[in-house]
């Protein structure tokens, strides 16, 4: 399992109740000191350093207040055959309630959907729009699977 820019790892109680391998991953090395010793650490510019998952699939993928158009569709290129991605961050709408506030920083309407559709998953559950807590904010939320291999591409995956 994934938690993609992770921090100081929020997502991991749930994560790692469910998988005895978890990665975290952020570019923050501070943050990620503070993960238990169990889960792998990831430091790396998930932006414009090298794509530091060259060749990896996760059966979870779990990324939350966090957009970078630019490596989206690289990010769901994670999630592993029969794997999960789980994924929530802010909308547009959001700037009248903080922040984020910049348009690169938020969704345009159905597009986390979108993404998930464009990079093969079949969408299980998808909302946009608001939400009063934790805090007032504008979001979007999808919960999509990645179909299993068929017998040809479990060959060659190995």
């Amino acid at each position: 399992m994934l938690d993609f820019a992770g921090g100081a790892g929020r997502n991991l109680a749930p994560l790692m109740a469910r998988s005895d391998r978890v990665t975290l991953a952020d570019r923050d090395s501070a943050a990620l000191e503070a993960a238990p010793a169990a889960v792998e650490r990831l430091c790396a510019d998930l932006e414009s350093g090298p794509w530091p998952f060259r060749g990896r699939r996760f059966d979870a993928v779990v990324c939350c207040n966090y957009l970078h158009r630019p490596r989206l569709d690289l990010l769901i290129a994670l999630v592993a055959p029969g794997g999960l991605l789980l994924y929530e961050t802010f909308a547009q709408g959001n700037e009248r309630h903080g922040r984020p506030a910049r348009p690169d920083f938020l969704l345009r309407r159905g597009e986390l959907f979108e993404a998930a559709l464009r990079g093969g998953l079949e969408v299980l559950g998808f909302e946009d729009g608001y939400v009063g807590s934790p805090r007032p904010a504008v979001i979007q939320r999808v919960c999509a699977v990645r179909p299993p291999a068929g017998p040809e591409e479990r060959r060659r995956v190995g």
